[in-house]
């Protein structure tokens, strides 16, 4: 999850978005078959009982996407999210502290998440990893030592259970990456909502890691995340709204939702030079391959 204001602060193509456009959700993209939103909160879009996961799963499925994964920030959030996995079957979770906060990792949340990453509606641990940028900004945040220790668990976690390790990275690029190598990463290793150069893209592709890109890829003012995603070989890279987050453009300032993601999707298949179609039917299959979904 990105802790910045929903659509980086109402910015679009350089110009504020007014309130009242904040205020109004993206328009229906016309559908695009065969989508897996790879990283999305459903709890922050709203979906805390199981008419509303159905209601944003069903207009996500109207515009093609079939399956969401939702993620855990903390552990209030983790159990929502395996509750939405179990209200819902085109719904999957990921389980993780984020590393806001990793401070709250104790014996007694440590089995808990044990137990639900064991969940067999639970297709990864995530999201963790590490985030520079919020400690100097907000007293709640857990400092960079203590996250680190959080996201080594994390990553011992991930190899235990045999599922997918679902990072958050966040002006940490060469920390978390030296981390990883020295713990041993798990099989599979998603960068969530990359947001990285073409150098760093580059060293992830080597390690084997997925990219998964967001609604700022698609950014008037993300020209090197561009060139990031136009490296990432066909097998590695994968698609998400991280909603209610980071809304693609031209909708950027509003509020996301994973009905949203054919936005992102069509604009990685004209940057890459493929038919939507293909673009979709490989993001879709990459996200069911990792994930063991469908």
């Amino acid at each position: 999850m990105d802790r910045r204001p929903i659509g980086d602060g109402g910015v679009r193509d350089g110009r504020a978005v007014s309130k009242k456009s904040r205020r109004e959700p993206p328009p229906d993209p016309a559908p695009l078959p065969g989508l897996v939103d790879a990283h999305t909160h459903l709890a922050a879009c709203g979906g805390r009982d199981a008419d509303a996961v159905t209601a944003i799963l069903d207009r996500a499925a109207a515009v093609g996407i079939d399956q969401v994964v939702t993620v855990a920030d903390d552990m209030v959030d983790a159990r929502w999210a395996v509750a939405a996995a179990e209200w819902d079957g085109r719904c999957y979770a990921a389980v993780a502290l984020h590393p806001m906060h990793a401070g709250d990792l104790d014996d007694e949340s440590a089995a808990e998440l044990e137990q639900m990453a064991t969940h067999p509606r639970v297709v990864a641990v995530g999201e963790t990893g590490l985030d520079y940028y919020w400690p100097s900004r907000s007293e709640d945040c857990a400092p960079p030592q203590v996250q680190e220790r959080a996201f080594r668990w994390h990553i011992d976690l991930a190899k235990r259970v045999g599922k997918p390790l679902m990072i958050h990275n966040r002006e940490a690029d060469r920390d978390l990456l030296d981390i990883l190598a020295d713990a041993g990463a798990p099989e599979t290793v998603i960068m969530h909502c990359f947001s990285g150069d073409a150098a760093i893209a580059r060293e992830c592709v080597d390690a084997g890691y997925f990219l998964s890109f967001s609604g700022t890829v698609t950014f008037t003012n993300a020209a090197s995340l561009q060139e990031a995603a136009l490296l990432v070989p066909d097998e590695q890279i994968l698609v998400e709204t991280d909603a209610p987050f980071l809304t693609p453009h031209p909708y950027r300032g509003a509020r996301n939702e994973s009905y949203c993601l054919p936005y992102t999707a069509r604009f990685l298949a004209g940057l890459r030079g493929v038919s939507d179609e293909e673009m979709a039917a490989l993001l879709g299959d990459n996200a069911r391959r990792i994930y063991h979904i469908g």
